[in-house]
């Protein structure tokens, strides 16, 4: 290998010192596409990432629920859930849809009735309240999205009314159940559905508010590792049996994650276009390096080189013009993506995104795939050339020197 890869550099000088101009301008459109995936495709992973964060935050790694639409002795399911290994916290809760109104002001919603102490160990909701307010003793507590509370135009505090559909039928038909509550908390996800859709409040008061009695719609579940929790739940599934199923958060956001993977491989597919363009460049290149070098070539076969050692020769140069550009690519990209995450370059409104700035999480499965994908372009790229260099006949070549 010594030889093919002497003659592979000394080919990639020009005339003068230091590289050569095809050269240069091969090595520069491989190094390009290189970034330009890394960055981008680090962006979209942090967004997945930065999506997938508060979505957790509100809702649990996974949710037991009955077909019933309601789960009776759920102490006792909890009691078995809170056993497995896999499982780290549990926490009841009651969901319903209900009206929540202020003055003149309203708007559907989710209730979603906890209890405290037990959902801090499962969702990060308390984390993310942004204004409080203690000082209440008559009416009970209720703690709404920020979106909602600009909507209604309330303030911790202020009295909200909450009318549930599913009332008592009177002599004039089905009579709405009416309940007053008193905001204590304003809390911010960061996602609108959930900051404009979703209110919170005790788990006895949703319990009495929607006639469940002592009964729940369903278990929430923290489980040890997040991106098993599509086995975990089919396990579960089948230990409960009955009128009993488990879905985790895979299945709750399918529709989403799918669409972010989905978009993350097309930009994968739409960059590497700049990598296979940046590749004809090196076939143009290698193609007249063939041309120009007819003469040493001829030279070299008839002195007992192979077609082989002529082949090598070209792939090792344009391996050589792929491995330069995917390094200096690779450290270009992963000085940009860190002067993104540490630097405010790209701003973005945050009513609209909910971010500041551009989330970038750099992967190294994506970097390796990254890197494979342009040095195999690169390297494919070289064949038809080497192909070339190695039909060569000397005797043609070297007729009138």
């Amino acid at each position: 290998m010594r030889l093919p890869l002497f003659i592979a550099l000394r080919y990639l000088k020009g005339r003068k010192k230091g590289l050569s101009f095809g050269t240069v301008i091969s090595i520069s459109g491989i190094a390009l596409g290189v970034m330009a995936l890394i960055v981008v495709i680090s962006v979209v992973s942090g967004f997945h990432e930065d999506l997938q964060k508060k979505i957790l935050g509100t809702q649990a790694h996974a949710v037991v629920l009955s077909y019933s639409g309601r789960i009776d002795d759920y102490r006792g399911i909890i009691d078995f859930l809170s056993k497995k290994s896999d499982i780290q916290a549990c926490s009841p809760f009651v969901m319903g849809q209900v009206l929540i109104s202020s003055e003149k002001r309203a708007h559907g919603v989710y209730l979603r009735g906890i209890i405290p102490d037990y959902d801090k160990k499962t969702t990060e909701v308390f984390k993310h309240i942004k204004y409080k307010y203690e000082n209440y003793t008559e009416l009970p507590w209720i703690m709404i999205g920020k979106e909602l509370a600009n909507i209604l135009g309330v303030l911790p505090g202020d009295t909200i009314t909450v009318i549930s559909p599913m009332g008592k039928i009177g002599p004039l038909g089905i009579i709405p159940k009416v309940k007053k509550f008193i905001v204590t908390g304003v809390f911010e996800i960061g996602m609108f559905e959930y900051d404009m859709n979703l209110v919170i409040t005790e788990l006895r008061i949703a319990q009495d508010f929607f006639e469940y009695g002592d009964r729940v719609t369903g278990i929430q579940l923290k489980l040890k590792d997040i991106y098993r929790a599509d086995l975990i739940s089919q396990a579960l599934t089948k230990e409960l049996g009955g009128d009993f199923f488990v879905k985790d958060w895979m299945q709750m956001n399918r529709n989403l994650f799918s669409a972010l993977k989905l978009e993350k491989f097309a930009m994968f597919l739409i960059l590497i276009l700049i990598v296979l363009v940046a590749s004809f460049n090196i076939v143009s290149m290698l193609m007249v390096n063939v041309k120009d070098k007819q003469r040493d070539i001829a030279i070299l076969k008839s002195m007992g080189a192979k077609d082989s050692l002529i082949k090598l020769i070209f792939l090792c140069q344009g391996f050589i013009i792929g491995l330069i550009g995917v390094l200096v690519g690779l450290a270009s990209g992963l000085i940009l993506c860190e002067i993104i995450r540490s630097y405010d370059i790209v701003k973005l409104p945050a009513d609209v995104y909910y971010l500041s700035k551009l989330p970038v999480k750099v992967k190294i499965i994506d970097i390796f795939l990254i890197c494979a994908s342009a040095l195999f372009i690169s390297l494919i790229s070289t064949i038809y050339p080497a192909c070339r260099a190695s039909k060569i006949n000397p005797v043609e070549i070297l007729r009138y020197e």
